[in-house]
Parts: structure tokens; sequence; C-alpha cells
């Protein structure tokens, strides 16, 4: 023990050793005792070493002490001071060393190599760096050295974690991209560093935040494992509980931690605005009346709550993201009360600029948000537009150059896609909208095109610009704006004001902000670039300043002047006959040169400036002397250069031969704008159809149902019926039963007369029978009459007969039917003056009569009873065989239609042949002649020719030789 009184107490006789071998001396004894409390002193005068002696203990103590750390877990002691003194080796950063009252050490000599010595501040902390990386690479060798420590966090004693948070942190400034790979994949790892948030002592859960702030650098994966973490729940309660803006440093490292969490990465902004994260950042920018005094911390926080607000709605995130996060933002009112900042008085400076870069970006491309900002006013008497007050600040030279590139900003994307705001803001400059009263924005942007400070012309150029941006409508307006100049002279226009004040020689920046406006104003506007090249001095201006040889500024002014008389080619109509197209290019092949023209043109967009505003859309210049180009312009120049340089070199021919090209692709266009059209007609009335079928299914439905119904009720009347008949059958078998005395022989008379009725009904029966048998065996004959194709007329006068006699057939059976009907009339007749008559002499009857009379009158009853039934079963068979007939009837009826279709048909085909015959003795008559003619010109030259007659003789004089052969043989 005398070794650690001589470095832990009072001096010790003898030579001191240097600290190379004390640190050499507790390694051994880390090492070798056996004893856990000689351990843990060599630790801790390890850790008192460390910071002094940084290079000596990382070098030859590391080993030793993470071996204390798999060893001796379950001292907690020791453990503290092996991850303090790791800390102090692998740390770069110059911290306040601990109040440990208990553990100090009398520090020892430093020896020569490890003097303090003087050197310059950036060489110490570059060396410090180093090391630190050094001894990082040395721990994270092994990954399970990172694993350790990850299982030391889950430690909740105080000397433990909080140590182990804090190396653990360290490790990621050092060498961040492996740590965070081996973290990654170490089972729930981020888990545990996420437990940090919710430990109850604070110091804890502040330093977990810098850990989580390290470990989320520039890996999405992490992000994105932390975010479902229920981080972003956790922040939020941070900053709630902090004081929201009015918080402290940990307000600001939570908002920090939610930067890295959601910048470029568009997971974790979808599950932020899914979670309905957006409506918690509003009281955050709830601000009183009083804002004078705003300490340091609060314009820091402010600042960081508007910059996560700006991520959300960065340009750089694709479109559809940004658009929701700007509706929610609206929804919620989070628009509203940062315009409520905006027009707020005390703000601070930068929160006011950074105020109006955020509400620049939550309006952008958005017409409901641009539609609200275009609503706001300032607290002003009279009250002023929010945009009248803002450019007001932009063209004021006395405000600040951050301030009014962020107006700028602001009024650009106010117009961004939102061609309302730019017909609004052209209308103020219109001498009819004008109003003398009040400022408007047209107003104050002439003012600072023409004023003397050259940033307040490139601004207002710019920003006039953007009113004009891929709205031909707007451009064509801005011709009619009228300037007044000097007392007595007459008005110029606008676009000639520009070209005198271009012409004059003023500053870079005047002259590029307004070429940049002429060329936004001109392309694709024929009407524009027509009015341009009207005033005689403008195209000898533009050739003037391309072709001369001037100076690395000038040659910027000399591009933009070589894009201008570009785009005047490119989009000329011809309607000037002194500068059209062709002429044009003569004019610079003449006096400038093709090649030249387009070296001077492709300066523009090799620029270093040029480059830099391409980049994002938001101005930012370190200073007002490298304003000179906008965002938007540098698309324009991008997509003019390529065509204007090939228009220059294009022949008249070529040019010719593309307005053809065009012309057919228009009529291409054209037609195909029909065809859609047609399309969406066919397909409205597609839709009509499918709307009328649903609408008659329903209606067939609804019928069907009322059919349905209809048979019930239908099926119910006949069972009624049956039942009621039952009842009457019954009711006449008690009659029959009654007593009948007499008969009256009128019945048999009648009986007599229906059997007469019904045996010439049968004859006549008998006679139409033969009759459709006989006109079955004419259609049978007309069929093949027809089949043979007879001849038509004869065919239509049978068919004529035919349709006569169907006809007095047909009125025949009607007849008939009538005939049957009155019979079956009178003897429902008959049958009922029978039923009086027998229920008369029922009534009257003696009640003493003769049995044996009363039998005969019931066996006569019965017999003209059942000869009563045979009739109706014979007029029943009689009306059956008329059914048949008039069934034959309409089978021959649709024969004799067949027929004569078929006859139509005949006479047609008999037509055509009768014109075909015609057609061939034409033929004929024609060929006769030809051959009459052939023959005349035969016997005019000398040919024999024999004419028809003599041949017609001949052939006779050949038969008659052959008759008479003939005869001889015989």
């Amino acid at each position: 023990m005398n070794f650690f009184r001589g470095v832990m107490g009072g001096q010790a006789a003898g030579p001191q050793p240097s600290g190379a071998e004390t640190i050499q001396k507790l390694c051994d004894r880390v090492a070798s005792s056996t004893l856990l409390e000689d351990r843990r002193d060599a630790v801790r005068a390890l850790k008192s070493l460390s910071k002094k002696y940084r290079m000596e203990v990382g070098t030859q103590a590391m080993d030793h002490l993470i071996n204390i750390l798999q060893t001796d877990r379950s001292d907690s002691e020791i453990l503290g001071y092996a991850l303090d003194t790791l800390y102090n080796v692998i740390c770069n950063d110059e911290e306040e060393e601990q109040d440990e009252s208990e553990d100090a050490v009398t520090p020892l000599p430093v020896s020569g190599k490890h003097k303090n010595v003087s050197m310059p501040d950036e060489n110490a902390q570059k060396q410090a760096d180093d090391l630190g990386a050094h001894f990082t690479d040395k721990f994270i060798q092994d990954p399970e050295h990172v694993t350790l420590l990850l299982t030391l966090l889950e430690e909740f004693d105080f000397h433990v974690r909080w140590p182990a948070v804090k190396l653990l942190t360290a490790l990621l400034k050092n060498q961040g991209p492996q740590v965070q790979g081996i973290i990654l994949v170490s089972p729930m790892g981020v888990s545990r560093l996420m437990d940090l948030l919710a430990d109850s002592r604070e110091v804890i859960r502040n330093d977990g935040l810098l850990l989580l702030q390290q470990l989320t650098k520039g890996n999405a994966a992490i992000q994105k494992i932390v975010a479902f973490e229920n981080a972003f729940e956790r922040l939020l309660d941070i900053i709630t509980e902090e004081g929201s803006s009015d918080g402290g440093i940990v307000v600001e490292d939570c908002l920090l931690l939610l930067l890295n969490l959601l910048k470029n990465n568009s997971s974790n902004q979808n599950f932020f605005k899914e979670g309905s994260y957006i409506q918690r950042m509003k009281p955050w920018f709830e601000v009183g009346d009083d804002n004078s005094g705003w300490s340091a911390q609060k314009v820091t926080n402010l600042h960081l709550m508007l910059q996560l607000v700006r991520v959300m709605v960065s340009p750089v995130n694709s479109p559809g993201a940004t658009a929701s996060c700007q509706k929610s933002m609206y929804l919620c009112g989070l628009l509203q009360q940062l315009c409520t900042i905006l027009m707020a008085t005390g703000v601070p400076a930068d929160i006011l600029t950074e105020t109006i870069n955020t509400v620049s970006e939550v309006i952008r491309g958005s017409q409901v948000n641009q539609d609200y900002f275009a609503s706001v006013n300032a607290p002003s008497n009279p009250p002023r537009p929010a945009i009248v007050v803002l450019l007001m600040s932009m063209v004021n030279e006395r405000q600040p150059f951050v301030l009014r590139c962020a107006v700028l900003y602001c009024f650009q994307c106010f117009l961004y896609k939102n061609q309302k705001g730019q017909g609004e803001i052209v209308a103020t400059l219109l001498p009819s909208t004008i109003d003398a009263n009040s400022i408007s924005a047209g107003q104050l942007l002439c003012g600072g095109l023409f004023s003397a400070d050259s940033l307040s012309n490139w601004c207002a150029a710019v920003a006039l610009a953007h009113a004009l941006q891929d709205n031909l409508t707007q451009k064509e307006q801005l011709l009619r704006v009228q300037l007044a100049t000097s007392m007595g002279n007459p008005p110029v226009s606008l676009l000639q004001q520009c070209t005198n004040i271009l012409s004059q020689g003023s500053k870079v920046q005047t002259r590029v902000g307004l070429l940049m406006l002429l060329c936004t104003w001109i392309s694709n506007c024929p009407i524009a670039v027509t009015h341009f090249l009207h005033n005689q001095e403008n195209v000898p201006f533009l050739t003037a300043q391309i072709s001369e040889n001037l100076g690395e500024d000038e040659r910027l002014v000399q591009g933009l002047c070589a894009l201008l008389l570009g785009i005047c080619i490119y989009y000329n109509d011809n309607s000037l006959e002194n500068y059209t197209k062709e002429k044009l290019k003569q004019l610079i092949e003449k006096r400038i040169g093709k090649e030249n023209f387009v070296e001077k043109l492709s300066f523009v967009a090799k620029h270093e400036l040029y480059s830099r505003a391409a980049q994002k859309p938001q101005p930012v210049f370190p200073s007002p002397e490298q304003m000179l180009f906008d965002h938007e312009f540098t698309k324009l120049v991008k997509e003019l250069e390529g065509v204007i340089t090939k228009a220059v070199h294009k022949s008249s021919e070529e040019e010719k031969k593309e307005e053809e090209v065009k012309k057919t692709l228009e009529q291409h266009d054209n037609i195909v704008t029909q065809y859609k059209e047609l399309i969406r007609e066919q397909d409205a009335q597609i839709q009509e159809l499918k709307e009328k079928v649903v609408s008659m299914s329903s209606q067939n439905e609804q019928l069907q149902a009322t059919v349905t119904q209809q048979l019930s009720q239908i099926q119910q009347h006949k069972d009624q019926y049956n039942i009621l008949k039952l009842k009457l059958g019954k009711d006449n078998q008690s009659n029959s039963q009654g007593d009948g005395s007499q008969v009256n022989g009128l019945q048999t008379e009648e009986l007599t007369q229906l059997r007469e009725e019904v045996e010439e009904l049968h004859k006549q029966h008998a006679l139409l029978q033969t009759q459709l048998g006989d006109k079955d065996a004419l259609i049978d004959t007309l069929k093949s009459e027809a089949a043979q194709k007879a001849e038509c007329s004869a065919g239509a006068s049978d068919n004529t007969d035919l349709l006569k006699e169907l006809e007095a057939l047909r009125s025949q059976v009607q007849l008939q039917s009538s005939e049957i009907n009155l019979l079956k009339t009178e003897r429902q007749d008959l049958l009922k003056r029978a039923e009086t008559g027998l229920s008369d002499t029922v009534s009257t009857g003696d009640s003493s009569s003769d049995p044996a009379k009363m039998a005969d009158l019931e066996n006569r009853l019965a017999a003209q009873t059942a000869e009563t039934e045979k009739l109706k079963d014979e007029t029943k068979s009689l009306s059956e065989s008329r059914a048949d007939l008039e069934q034959q009837l309409a089978s021959a009826t649709s024969t004799v239609a067949i027929l004569q279709t078929e006859n139509a048909k005949l006479q047609t085909e008999v037509q055509e042949s009768k014109k075909e015959q015609d057609d061939l003795l034409m033929l004929l008559a024609d060929q006769d002649q030809k051959i009459h003619s052939l023959k005349q010109k035969l016997k005019s030259l000398g040919q024999t020719v024999e004419d028809e007659d003599d041949l017609d003789a001949r052939d006779q004089t050949d038969d008659d030789e052959e008759e008479e052969d003939d005869d001889n043989e015989d």
C-alpha cells in the first residue's frame, strides 16, 4: 500500500516515478489484484490520470478497463470508474472535471514530453480529434464491446448508466457510421437507448437526448426505428413539460433530435403527419402582445421550431406529401398563427426572417393557403395587405439583406402555380385599376424596378418575372402598362422603359435583373416579341452588346443578351417584315457569327452563381453582390438554350419542314382531341344507358312483385269460386230430391230443337273440315309451284283467290261461332225454365200423389238431365273443334303470308332477269354492229366473207341432203 500512499498521499522519499511508469504499475495492479478493493483503487487512480495522460492510459489500460466491465459486473462503483476513464480517453471535448472530493488525487509531475506547450488551438484540437478517433477505432474493433455498453445501459445505478451514456455518445461522435452499424444489428439496441428518455433522472434523460442526436445523424434506418419507438410522442411531451419555446436547453436538444428524425426522411414525415403531431406544434407559436426582451434561448428554440415546420413542407419533399402537410397546417390553424407572428411587433429580426421563410414554404403551390395569405392584413391604420407591407421592406435599402431575400422568397412562393395571384398583382399595374390614394404591390414593384438601388432593381425585376411565369395572359396584359416619365412627355410602356434603362449602361446587377425579366416576359409570347422588336433600337443594341469583347462581368450580360435575341428568333411569328426569323439569323451571322453567338449564350449556364441558384428555390446569397440568378430563371435557360442553338443553325428549308411537322402534329392532336371528346360522349351515353337499365331493372322487379301478388289474388279468387261452386252443387242436389209432380212439355220440344241444331252444327263442322282439307291441298300446290318458280302472274292470281277463300272461310267460322253462342244462350234459358217448372211443380204438387207417377216423373227428369249433359259435352267438343279450326285458319293465313313474301321475291328476280336480258340484247346488238362493220372492212379489202344468210342457206341445204340420205336408206 506504500505505492498508493505515494500516489494519493504525501510526498515519498526518493525519486518520483514518471507518468508512464505509474500508469503501467496501475495497469499491472488492475490485472493481477485478487481483491476487489485493490482493483477499484487502481481504476480510480487511472481515472484521475486519464485526462493528463490520455495517450498512456488509452494505450496501456484500455484492454484492462474493458476486462473490468466484463468481469466485475457486480460492483457498480468500479464499473463507473472504468466507464469514466474510457470516456476521458475517447472524448475530444474539454469538459469540467467532476467535483469528487473523496476521489481527489494529487497530480503527479508532468514529464517534459507532456508539459503544457503553447500551441495554436486548432492544432491542439486536431491532435485531440485524431487521438479520440484512434482510441475509438481500437474500442470498436470488437463489436461485442459496443454490445457490452448497451447491456450496461440496463443498469439502473446512476454511477453506471450515466457514464455509459456519455461513453457511447463519445464513440458516436468520433466514428458515427461504424458505431451506428453495430447498434443497428444489435438485438434491442435502439430500444434500450429509447428507454433513456423515460428515466426519471433529468441528467440521464438529457444526455440520452444528446446520445440519440448522434445516433440518428445520417442513418435513415435508425431514424425509422427511433420514430416507431414512439419517439415523437415522448419528445413532444418533454417539450411541453419544459415550457415549449420558453424552455431551456432541453427543448433545444429535443428539437434538434426531431430535425434529425424528419429531415430528408419521407417515411418519418408521413408518420409524423398521420400521427396528428402537426396539430401539436401550433401552441409553440403563440406569442403575446409584449414581445420585448426575448432571451437568447427562446430565440434559438423558436428558430428550431420554425425549421421543423419547414422540414415538413420543404420543396425538396415529394409534391404529394408537401401538399398534404400544407393542408394540415392550414386546417389546424398553424398557418394563421405564423401569420400572426409575421405581423406582430417587437419580434427579433432573425425570428421574423425565419418566419417569413416558413410562411413562404407553407403557402408554396397551395391555392388555399395562398388565398388565405392574400387576405391577411397588417395591423395598421388604414389596414394594408401583408403582401404590400412585405414588398415595402423588400424595396427598402435600409432593411437587412437577409430580410429582403426572405420577402422576395415569400413573394415568389405566393405566386408559384398561382395564376389567380399573378393576375391580381398585374392588375394593380393596369390603368383601369390604379388607386391614387393607396399603395399597391404593382406600384412598389415599379418603384423598386427604377430606383437607384441595384439590389432593389434586381429584386423587383425577379418578383415581376414571377408574376408572369407560365402565364401567357398576364404577359399580354403587362404590355398595356404605361409609365409617366417627365412632365410634358408622353407616357411610355413598361417594356420600353426596361429597354431604355438597359441601354443606359447601369450596374451589372440591375442589367442582369432587367434581362431576366425581359427573357421571362417575351418567352412563349409572340405578341410580346413583336412589341419588343417593334422598337427599332432594341435589336442593334443587343447585337452591339453581344459582339463586343468586354470583361468577365460583362460576359454574363452578353450571354443574357444573346439569350434574349435567341428568344426573339425562336418565338417570332414573322409579323414584322424587317425582323423575321430568317433576317435575324442573317444579322447574327453577319455581325456576330453563329459560333460566337452560341459561345456567348453557353456562358450563362457555366457561371458559378448560376449553378448555385439552380440548386434550390430559396434565394440564399452570402452578399448582395452575388445576387445575380433566380432559381426559376435557371429552369428557363436550361429549357431554351438547346432550342435556340438549333434555331440559329437551322436553314429556312429545315424550318419549313419543322413547321409542316408541327402542323401535322397539331392536326393529329386535333383528331385525337375529337376522338377523346367522342369517347367522353359515348361514355356519358353508356353511363346514361346503364342508369336506365338499373331503373328498368328496378321497375321490372316491382312489376314482377305486382304480378306475383296478382297471381296469388287470382288463386284466392279461384279457391273462393270452387267453394261457392261446391255449395251451389249441394243446393241443386237438395232441390232435385224434392217431389216433382209435373214436367213442362215445352222442354222436350226445345231439347229436340237443340238436337237438330247440334246435328246441323256437326254437318257444318264436317263441311268446314272438307273445305280446310281442300285449302291445305291448295297450299301444298302453291308451295310446289313456288319451289319450281312458276310464272309470277299465275301465282299472284292464285294467291289472291286463296286469300279471298280464306276470308270467306273466316267469316263462316265467325258466323257459326255466333250461332253456337246463341244456342248456348237458348239452352241456358231452357235450363232455367226447366228448373223453374220443377220448382213450381214441387211447390204445388199434392203430397198424396201416386208414388208410381212420382217415380215415372223422376225417371223422365233424370233422362232429360242426362240428355242435357250430353248436349253440354257435344257443345264443348264443338267449341274445341271450332278453336282447332281457328288455329288451322291462322296457320293457313301465316302460310299465305310466307307465300306472298316468296311471290314478291320471285317478282323481284323476274324483274332482274328481264333487266339482264335487256342488257344482253344491247350487248348482242353492239356485237352484231361491230361484226357487220368488220365484215364491210374485210370486203373492202377484197376478202371473201360469208353473210349470215348464206350460212343459213348452206346449213339448210346440208340438212335437206341428210334427210334424203336417210330416206334412201329406209
